[in-house]
Order: C-alpha cells, then sequence, then structure tokens
C-alpha cells in the first residue's frame, strides 16, 4: 500500500510520512529489489510498541533480580515457580509461559545437562554445585518482554564455571554483532566464532527469536550463521539473543513423557544467557536483561 508523503506516517507518531519512515521505507525496498531478504513491516516496532514493551521489561527485570536473591541450594523449582508467578500478578503482568501452547508453569528453570524448558517442580531440588538457568517472560497490555540468567549455586566446578562465562560472552558478542542495516547472519558468526575458540558447542535446533505483540514473532534467530546471510536488521526491529551453549556436542533431545524439557544428547552441562534488544538507529539497546 502506497502512503502519500504528507499523510501521518504509519508510526503513530504524529510526524508526517515525508519526514518520519518515508526515507527509512524507500531504504528497505532498495535493499528488497537487490534480492536481499526484508523485514515484513508488522515485525517493525513504532515509538507506542517500544514503550509498551520497556513496561514489561520492567516487570520481567525486576522479577530475576528477585530470583537472584532467593536461588539457593535446598529449593526446589516449584518455589522458583511460586516467586516468579506471585510477584509478576502482583505487579499487573502475567507470565508469559503459563499455558503457551500447553506449558504448565510460569517460568522455565533448567539445571546441569537440560538445555531449556525445564518445568518447575517440587521434586527437583537445587543443589551445592548446580548451574541453573532461570527464563522468564512477562506480558504487560499485550507486550512481552524475555530475559533469562544462568545461577551458580555454591562452589561450582572449574568447568561449569568456565562455561557459564562463555555462554555469556557468547551473548554478548552476538548481541554486539547487531548493527542497523546489517544482517541476521552477523549475531550467528559471532556466536559460532566465539564458541568455538572456547572449545564448546551451539545448539543449532533452537535459538532466539522476534518478540513484541507475541511471545515468538519473525525472525528465527539462529545462533550459528554466516556473516551478511539472512534477514536485513532494521532499527526498530526487537529480537532475543540467546545462545544455548554446550560443553560437550551441541546435539539435544526433548524428553518424551513431558514432552517439553530439552537435554544435552551426551549429558554434558549446558548454559544460556538471553536479552531482548531493539535495533537502534545508531547501534542497539537491551530491553530486557
Amino acid at each position: 500500500m502506497t502512503i502519500d508523503r504528507n499523510a501521518p506516517c504509519w508510526c503513530g507518531n504524529g510526524k508526517k510520512y515525508k519526514k518520519c519512515h518515508l526515507a527509512f521505507d524507500e531504504k528497505i525496498k532498495a535493499y528488497e529489489l537487490k534480492g536481499y531478504e526484508v523485514p515484513p513491516k508488522n515485525i517493525i516496532k513504532t515509538p507506542a510498541d517500544i514503550e509498551g514493551m520497556k513496561k514489561a521489561a520492567k516487570i520481567n527485570n525486576a522479577v530475576l533480580d528477585l530470583v537472584g536473591e532467593k536461588i539457593c541450594a535446598g529449593m526446589n523449582t516449584e518455589e522458583i515457580n511460586t516467586l516468579v508467578h506471585e510477584y509478576t500478578v502482583s505487579h499487573g503482568g502475567i507470565p508469559a509461559p503459563l499455558n503457551y501452547e500447553g506449558y504448565p508453569k510460569s517460568v522455565c528453570v533448567s539445571i546441569n545437562n537440560v538445555v531449556c524448558h525445564g518445568i518447575p517442580s517440587e521434586d527437583t531440588i537445587i543443589k551445592e554445585g548446580d548451574i541453573v538457568n532461570v527464563d522468564v517472560t512477562t506480558i504487560v497490555d499485550g507486550y512481552f518482554a524475555d530475559a533469562s540468567r544462568m545461577f551458580m549455586i555454591g562452589d561450582v566446578s572449574e568447568e561449569a564455571e568456565r562455561l557459564v562465562r562463555v555462554a555469556k560472552e557468547c551473548m554478548e558478542v552476538g548481541i554486539a554483532a547487531i548493527k542497523p542495516w546489517g544482517f541476521l547472519g552477523d549475531i550467528g558468526a559471532a556466536v559460532y566464532e566465539h564458541a568455538k575458540k572456547n572449545g564448546v558447542s551451539v545448539v543449532i535446533d533452537l535459538g532466539g527469536h522476534g518478540i513484541g505483540k507475541q511471545f515468538h514473532e519473525e525472525p528465527f534467530v539462529p545462533h550459528v550463521g554466516e556473516e551478511g546471510d539472512g534477514m536485513l536488521l532494521v532499527p526498530g526491529m526487537t529480537l532475543t539473543v540467546e545462545p544455548m551453549i554446550n560443553a560437550g556436542d551441541y546435539e539435544v533431545y526433548i524428553d518424551d513423557e513431558d514432552g517439553w524439557t530439552v537435554y544435552t544428547e551426551d549429558g554434558s552441562l549446558s548454559a544460556q544467557w538471553e536479552k531482548t534488544i531493539l535495533i537502534t538507529e545508531t547501534g542497539v539497546e537491551v530491553i530486557a536483561h
């Protein structure tokens, strides 16, 4: 659909289209005509969308701070679920994982060789030496924010400590690789190179995702890739960078019984950090961490 140059811009900020997103749209169209994959307009966020996501992120960040204060050896993971659920709801949010495609809890808690989607349970006790990923997603007024952090419980092994550190570095180099008018493959290329240099592997079957008014939007964000490949990254896109890093092989499997919990195929340790990122005119802004 063609927008009149003097009409209000589609982003809703009140400016005329010619003084707002006209040049932006023309630039995207030029890339498309050259054969590049470009983002659909419905995943490019307006100022109102970004403000909505930041409200969700405020609760999401506070939830993870609270978990960091409380998590300890001897807790069961259902206690973490209760913490997350009660804080989120009491502050006006909705825990996005709860009932999402049948997921039964308000948070994912993944320990040691669990890669992701660990289901909280009174029977799962956190122990000294464990490494634990807590993955929180919050909805406020229809907007989503998503992040996860690793927690090392007491004295952990040297291997575990190193894996947690390298996994965080992998996320950070992936974020640093994001540039406005760069490409999706730049993220995976940077993550994979750092993982390879440190002798660990990157899970291929799972990745990050666009996010905003839905839990998972376009694009899928692979953490293995090639520079200059994949979808064009433009200001206004929001996505998660969340590489899952294994100490051993990259292959994983899903628990047959619960249909959710993802384990390393070889039983090796796994670690993951996640942030929600906004691409800006000059770089990136972390929304949820």
